[in-house]
């Protein structure tokens, strides 16, 4: 199933430290061979300052224990260059420290910047330097060091740019930390900046909120409340317009987001609206499924794309989650998503037919038929389903209720009186204000004829 493996795609949006977790999921359900893996690990490591992890990785690559010369050399660099920082940042850094002098932090900026000069010789150069000190940490992989100093930064930051740049670089640290109660917070205040800044171009805005959405699916597929999270986001009109113009690839999280989410089934009808206009640019069994299902009613075509749909999940690092349970592991989203699509084919088909063969609709929902019969009876009966098994002829016959007419006409003219009532109420106001409005001429005029003036 490398052929749905959307990898590539989110690699190309995010910060290469948070292409690391995909990497590791890859490897664990062994989709490449391992060689390529470890190679692909290699070439992120060349951009960051984690050398020692790009040395081990390297051993275990070509299997032996000498690493080239260069990264011997990259090693040492990165040791001087990080004591080098470490001191520019030492006077702010043993300030922000000490709780007692903390406290003498107020929230206009300005005074901080003016009080720290004063007082304590701390000048822009060493607020910089803690900017520095701070991207260099999150470069070598401590995350948590690096989003406590970019926190500090912020809140001494006085250049709009940088300060947007350190928020960024929270996020991430609070991403691969695992925070995601924190990194939630991050994200809407990232929101709030990206929707609100004037860019020096509208692309740069549509690439921001692209990026963005990318980095939410680590937030949203593992928060407590992500489900609604992502279906909030991405059915925003700027966001959906952005996954529509160059993020298409987004529409497999948001689809399976929907389906797994019961009750959020009323954005069903705008997914489907969004898969259809997008069919050319992006589908995977997942959009193919909901398109058989509520575009074509292609039972047999639905069938077959749910099969498929199983494997993209299991092996797509956001959506196949594995959570162990004693000695079992299991996918949550992937057991969700197949009882939502089985219920989805057995509402649709139940709504075209009246009555329904449960051996061919155990096959649809490929379960066995003893499976699929209990399945049908536990769903009748907590859904009060208005049908009934007859299992002699193994069938589930649809009751269709027909409405008699009077009870029709009794239904559409209930409320009539009350409407008939308060449009005579407001026809008696306008005939009133009407009337005041004469008076009030006429009284007028009497005044004036008094006084000469007509």
């Amino acid at each position: 199933m490398a052929e749905h493996d959307l990898t590539a795609l989110m690699a190309a949006q995010l910060d290469r430290h948070l292409v690391f977790p995909l990497l590791e999921f890859l490897q664990e359900q062994q989709l490449y061979s391992e060689p390529e893996i470890l190679e692909a690990k290699i070439r992120l490591l060349s951009g960051t300052n984690m050398v020692d992890y790009a040395m081990d990785i390297h051993k275990s690559l070509h299997g032996t224990d000498d690493v080239p010369e260069d990264m011997v050399k990259r090693r040492s660099e990165v040791v001087s260059r990080l004591r080098s920082l470490e001191e520019a940042a030492a006077p702010l850094v043993a300030f922000l420290q000490n709780p007692q002098l903390v406290q003498e932090l107020r929230p206009d900026k300005q005074y901080n910047i003016h009080m720290l000069q004063e007082r304590y010789q701390i000048g822009p150069d060493q607020i910089e330097a803690l900017y520095q000190y701070a991207k260099f940490q999150f470069e070598c992989g401590n995350y948590s060091g690096a989003a406590d100093y970019l926190y500090q930064y912020r809140a001494l930051c006085t250049n709009s740019e940088r300060s947007v740049s350190a928020l960024w670089g929270k996020l991430a640290a609070e991403i691969l930390m695992q925070n995601w109660d924190v990194a939630l917070e991050e994200l809407n205040r990232l929101k709030e900046i990206i929707d609100s800044k004037n860019f020096s171009s509208p692309l740069n805005q549509l690439q921001n909120r692209i990026w963005l959405m990318h980095w939410a699916l680590f937030i949203f597929f593992n928060h407590e409340n992500g489900r609604n999270g992502i279906i909030d986001l991405f059915f925003q009109d700027r966001y959906l317009n952005a996954i529509q113009t160059n993020a298409h690839h987004l529409l497999r999280y948001l689809a399976a987001a929907v389906v797994v989410n019961k009750r959020r089934r009323n954005m069903l009808k705008e997914l489907i609206k969004v898969i259809q206009q997008e069919q050319h640019s992006y589908k995977d069994p997942i959009t193919e499924f909901l398109e058989c299902l509520y575009v074509n009613y292609d039972f047999d075509g639905a069938q077959q794309k749910l099969m498929e749909c199983e494997q993209v999940i299991l092996n797509d690092p956001f959506l196949g989650k594995r959570i162990e349970e004693g000695n079992f592991v299991t996918v949550p989203l992937r057991d969700e998503f197949l009882e939502n699509a089985r219920l989805f084919i057995f509402e649709t088909y139940c709504r075209i037919h009246r009555c329904i063969d449960i051996s061919m609709l155990s096959q649809k929902l490929n379960m066995s038929y003893d499976e699929a019969e209990l399945w049908i009876m536990n769903l009748v009966r907590s859904s009060k389903l208005d049908a009934r098994i007859d299992s002699v002829s193994g069938t589930l016959i649809m009751t269709t209720n027909h409405v008699n007419v009077h009870e029709q006409i009794i239904e559409s003219l209930k409320g009539l009186n009350m409407r008939t009532y308060m449009l005579a109420k407001e026809h008696r106001g306008a005939s009133s204000s009407s009337s005041a409005g004469n008076s009030v001429r006429i009284a007028e005029s009497t005044v004036l004829r008094r006084q000469g003036l007509v």
